[in-house]
């Protein structure tokens, strides 16, 4: 589903890049976004293989489309509390840094376009060093929406973590 919101008939001189493109997820009763344009798909939960000694908020690994790629538990990485999987848990493919990567989320509700100027910035109480990657705020008429950017989810420290990570696990199936 599309939903276009905000958006008004352009005048001769206003660009399309006003319009955001983004694709909402939930975790827990918060409603997240990410820009369509860094996500290379959304899948339904398949088994994941867990790998010894990971970060906790590393789920395992999981072979999609012949390639090995790490699975993240977003819930994990942004300190909520764990839930257990259901028929509406999925995993969002991004591609950070010339490595690909799943981010687990409770659930991908659709894809919204709304006009950037409904966004601001995040308020100053979470706008803290842990919170880097809250990109702003969506104010709608019915709901607020946290955009997020999901390249700074995770240190540059951690993606290194996950890029040796891959390249191990390369090894080990050529041997």
């Amino acid at each position: 589903m599309v939903t276009e919101l905000g958006s008004k008939s352009k005048s001769k001189g206003e660009s399309s890049s006003e319009l955001l493109q983004l694709v909402t997820f939930h975790l827990g009763d918060e409603e997240f976004a990410v820009d369509i344009l860094n996500i290379q798909g959304i899948n339904r939960m398949i088994e994941i293989t867990k790998v010894p000694n990971s970060p906790d908020y590393v789920e395992g690994i999981i072979s999609l489309r012949g390639n090995i790629l790490p699975i993240i538990d977003l819930r994990r990485r942004l300190g909520l509390p764990a839930k257990e999987y259901d028929k509406s848990t999925r995993f969002i493919v991004v591609e950070m840094e010339s490595k690909v990567i799943g981010f687990i989320v409770d659930s991908v509700s659709e894809v919204l376009r709304i006009n950037r100027n409904l966004t601001e910035p995040p308020p100053d109480i979470i706008a803290g060093i842990n919170s880097d990657y809250i990109t702003s705020v969506a104010k709608l008429e019915d709901r607020i929406i946290i955009l997020l950017d999901l390249n700074k989810v995770l240190t540059d420290h951690q993606k290194a973590e996950l890029g040796d990570f891959q390249i191990k696990e390369e090894a080990e199936e050529e041997a």
